[in-house]
């Protein structure tokens, strides 16, 4: 009976404040040879989900003297956007193809900001200077005519909206309000053009995602518009 290699359960806490990982034990034991991880380096156990110190790991302890160094507590165990909880950028659909390091570059264009309930985002006319990700809560964008309200689309957590923004200067199509406290991620039209200009490897994944969503809205609203016709038609 053969001895089967044990799966990626370690992340690594590096001291460019990004997570990398996870990674066996066997990779996590060639990195401490290579002196990639030292005794004072976090690393997160997925197995018991904690945050050790890779001196204090059992299978790590032998290739550490007595004293680790000192190093700096994690302030959350997903440090790639500071305040937000440990897996709420996973939920964003658009970030589904990006690794851990490629996330901790990406967040270095992010905003967060939490918007109370019936607050408005944007507004209709105004400028497209950004594009939002759904953290927590919801949002929906409207038209208002006549005084009238009408709700194009609802946001929940995971959803994106304003991301034609990205590719041209053109006003706001719809108000945007949150329908509850929501928390968002905001992404600067002019950070994005200076990620694609000077980062086009991490850009590329964003696009492809961006291209995919869009494409998906773009059909939806064909089949509506086209179940809107063939009613008006049945009703002549």
């Amino acid at each position: 009976m053969t001895e089967e290699t044990p799966g990626p359960a370690f992340k690594i806490w590096a001291v460019d404040d990004v997570v990398y990982g996870p990674v066996d034990l066997t990779t996590l034991v060639d990195w401490v040879g290579d002196e990639r991880v030292v005794a004072g380096t976090w690393v997160f156990s997925l197995v018991g989900e904690t945050w050790s110190r890779a001196s204090e790991i059992p299978e790590l302890k032998m290739f550490f003297g007595e004293a680790a160094p000192a190093a700096t507590e994690p302030k959350d165990k997903t440090p790639l956007v500071p305040g937000i909880r440990p897996g709420t950028l996973r939920r964003v659909k658009i970030f589904a193809s990006m690794s851990d390091q490629q996330l901790g570059r990406f967040a270095q264009l992010m905003q967060v900001e939490s918007v109370p309930a019936f607050r408005e985002i944007v507004k209709r006319g105004g400028p497209g200077d950004a594009m939002y990700a759904v953290l927590e809560g919801e949002v929906r964008a409207r038209i208002l005519v006549g005084g009238k309200e009408t709700t194009l689309a609802t946001f929940q957590a995971g959803d994106v909206f304003g991301e034609v923004t990205l590719f041209d200067d053109g006003a706001r199509s719809a108000d945007v309000i949150a329908n509850v406290d929501s928390s968002l991620l905001k992404i600067p039209a002019e950070k994005f053009d200076r990620l694609c200009a000077e980062q086009p490897d991490l850009a590329t994944p964003l696009l492809l995602a961006l291209g995919k969503t869009l494409t998906a809205r773009i059909r939806n609203d064909n089949k509506r518009l086209g179940e809107m016709i063939t009613v008006a038609r049945a009703s002549e």
